[in-house]
């Protein structure tokens, strides 16, 4: 066995796939090792909401019947992969966190699912997420509090805040995630892993999001070449998604790019708040590295951006509104109490302020697209604090009320609808990871990969996940 597959866990889709066809490892035993170790997490960090061994076990088996015979369907065949508690997933009860939906076992996978499992994806389970994914952390009233592997009196960020932890710790390779206003970005941010919010329309979504068309489908990995690979698999134009336009975008095939002449616009400023010193300390240190490997840096500010937070609310409360509005009133009192106040502000919009934002909203977007035709890339943080207590909304004694008072490097970039992707770029001083976001313009998927890919490479040191900083046998 390659000395990389020593741990089965946290070998990256490339090796397993290269172990596979060189017959060192079978998709049999990695996706048993994957269960173990979801199991072993589990009860400690709640990252999964239903691990499916059977159905792991006999799509392992599938798999590795072709490696033998060299019928392997594409280069994620046989790779462990999980899916968010909100996407449907044919066979297994998704929930959407709640204790108000049906079983919808029965119904077809999503075209997302659908095409894994075509591409030979071995799909572990399920991971948990926020009632509905209405927030920027993962606890829900069906599945109780997700917490950080970093720390698990901390939280691991949401709403995506189960796969992050799957794929940091270990349980998987390929995680999905979905992100509406940062819930792929913000729990890779908060896990110390990687996580990309594709251009809005190069990976399909059906049945339509409740809230609209901030809502993005996405890979979580521990390395930038996974997003590529699970990006790919999932890509395409579906007709079932008519918000995707009439064209696919083309497959993603990330190069390490040379940083010298790259323009780049540091977005220091959220739109509310301030970011924290050890966030700001560790983002200016990437920007003087890049800077000396030749890169052209200069500060920016996002279009309308003191309008942002209202322009957000309007889409996203009102979406709140809307999928509360399919949930039977005898059924309410069993929701999340913050999810019901954030659908009561929504619904207190007027249809006429929901269409001033769709046009506020279009001016932005174009302004956005005319920025980034000034910048290769926008950097940021990808959220504008540390981790903090699990089981809060907001940080404790902060004052804040709303998730949208600190995610403010995240929510505009989805009413934009660019590719941004986070990667782990340092540590506070009590040890919690700190993420960096690359933008690039819409479509250019492949950039931003490639910028990721050439600063995994630039610093690989930030890409060792927690399980790979756990003492020997802790896992």
């Amino acid at each position: 066995m390659f000395p990389a597959l020593q741990d089965l866990c946290l070998a990256s889709g490339a090796e397993l796939i290269g172990a596979y066809a060189g017959g060192v490892a079978s998709p049999v035993d990695v996706t048993r090792a994957c269960l173990d170790r979801a199991e072993k997490i589990n009860p400690a960090l709640n990252a999964f909401a239903i691990i499916d061994h059977a159905g792991a076990m006999a799509a392992a088996a599938m798999s590795e019947g072709r490696w033998k015979t060299g019928q392997a369907l594409s280069p994620i065949d046989g790779l462990p992969v999980t899916i968010k508690d909100i996407v449907h997933c044919h066979g297994l009860d998704v929930r959407y966190g709640s204790k108000t939906t049906a079983d919808v076992s029965a119904l077809p996978d999503s075209p997302v699912v659908e095409r894994l499992r075509a591409a030979g994806a071995v799909i572990l389970g399920l991971t948990t997420t926020p009632e509905f994914g209405w927030k920027a952390v993962t606890d829900s009233i069906r599945h109780g509090v997700t917490r950080n592997p970093w720390n698990p009196g901390m939280t691991p960020g949401g709403s995506s805040g189960g796969a992050a932890v799957a794929a940091a710790m270990g349980a998987g390779v390929l995680h999905l995630g979905t992100d509406g206003g940062g819930s792929i970005r913000i729990p890779a941010s908060f896990c110390g892993i990687a996580g990309l919010k594709p251009s809005f329309g190069r990976v399909p979504a059906y049945p339509a999001s409740a809230f609209g068309t901030v809502a993005h489908i996405g890979p979580m990995a521990r390395s930038v070449g996974d997003l590529a690979l699970m990006l790919n698999a999932m890509s395409g134009r579906d007709l079932r998604d008519w918000t995707q336009g009439a064209f696919a975008m083309p497959p993603v095939n990330p190069r390490a790019m040379n940083w010298a002449g790259v323009r780049i616009g540091h977005w220091a400023r959220p739109p509310v708040g301030t970011v924290d010193a050890e966030v700001a300390a560790l983002i200016s240190a990437v920007l003087s590295d890049l800077a000396l490997a030749g890169a052209i840096i200069e500060p920016v500010d996002l279009p309308d951006q003191d309008d942002l937070p209202e322009m957000f609310r309007r889409h996203w409360f009102v979406g709140a509104a809307n999928r509360l509005d399919a949930v039977a009133k005898a059924d309410r009192p069993l929701l999340d109490p913050g999810f019901v106040a954030t659908a009561e502000h929504g619904a207190r919009y007027s249809a006429v302020d929901r269409m001033q934002a769709e046009v506020a909203r279009a001016r932005y977007g174009a302004q956005m697209d005319q920025l980034l035709a000034q910048f290769d890339f926008i950097l940021s943080p990808t959220v504008a604090i540390p981790p903090f207590a699990a089981g809060h909304d907001v940080p404790p004694g902060s004052g804040l009320e709303s998730w949208t008072d600190w995610a403010g490097f995240s929510y505009p970039i989805n009413l934009s609808q660019q590719p941004a992707c986070s990667v782990p770029c340092g540590f506070t001083q009590s040890g919690l990871p700190v993420g960096l976001q690359i933008i690039g313009p819409r479509g250019a998927d492949e950039a931003v990969l490639s910028a990721a890919l050439i600063y995994e490479q630039m610093f690989p040191e930030r890409f060792l996940t927690r399980a790979s900083q756990l003492p020997d046998g802790v896992l």
